[in-house]
């Protein structure tokens, strides 16, 4: 619950407990008003906040009107679609590649947050990653760093590589999207712009969405 707004969460666990409470008196009336059977139904009221807590943090973070208000964080859960812009420069050509199609899939829970983005030419996968939240600097950003592996047939002109992505999550209505940049460790920079596509986490680049630009340079020469 690190991004959770801890303060309003307790409050609202706290009621939820009173709610608990009273109504677990209403429906089972105090025979003696004693303080230890006061005290009973503490147990059902902790067992049944721990319930609350699951499913909140199971499925009910991802609603809507709970952002940004409560969690933070928009659910990113799905596929993205857009474009690399890259300043990687091809060595046969010495120019650098059109505009390159690519997804991001992103599985989230309220933990934990998974990145992998596929071109017609590579994987890359997240192994660290996070959320950059600073309300009063009007910054919400979604970072990670990957390991990036091509295909067999590209590893000659494309090696495996690591590298960082952070985006900008913009998130007006119904409308999502991420822009970024990324960098890696083979000294190549580039800019990244997606919208968000559907709710079905693809396992595999489509091929409606095209080649890879450097694959279509190759193929016609």
């Amino acid at each position: 619950m690190k991004y959770l707004n801890r303060k309003i969460f307790i409050w609202l666990l706290l009621g939820v407990s009173v709610v608990f409470y009273l109504s677990y008196l209403l429906l089972f009336p105090l025979t003696e008003k004693t303080l230890l059977n006061y005290l009973k139904p503490i147990t059902t009221v902790v067992t049944l906040d721990t319930i609350v807590v699951f499913l909140f943090t199971k499925w009910i973070w991802k609603c809507k009107l709970l952002y940004s208000w409560l969690v933070p964080f928009p659910n990113l859960n799905g596929t993205w679609k857009g474009e690399i812009k890259t300043n990687w420069i091809d060595e046969k050509t010495e120019k650098k590649p059109a505009l390159i199609p690519v997804i991001l899939t992103i599985k989230q829970s309220f933990t934990n947050v998974s990145c992998v983005m596929r071109t017609g030419e590579m994987n890359s996968y997240s192994f660290i990653s996070g959320f950059v939240i600073e309300k009063e600097n009007q910054i919400l950003r979604l970072g990670y760093s990957y390991d990036s592996i091509p295909k067999q047939t590209v590893k000659d002109r494309s090696p495996q590589h690591f590298g960082t992505m952070y985006f900008d999550i913009i998130n007006n209505g119904n409308k999502k999207e991420l822009s970024g940049d990324y960098w890696t460790g083979r000294e190549t920079t580039g800019r990244v712009e997606l919208e968000f596509w559907k709710n079905e986490h693809l396992e595999k680049y489509p091929e409606e969405l095209g080649e890879h630009s450097v694959t279509k340079i190759r193929k016609e020469e």
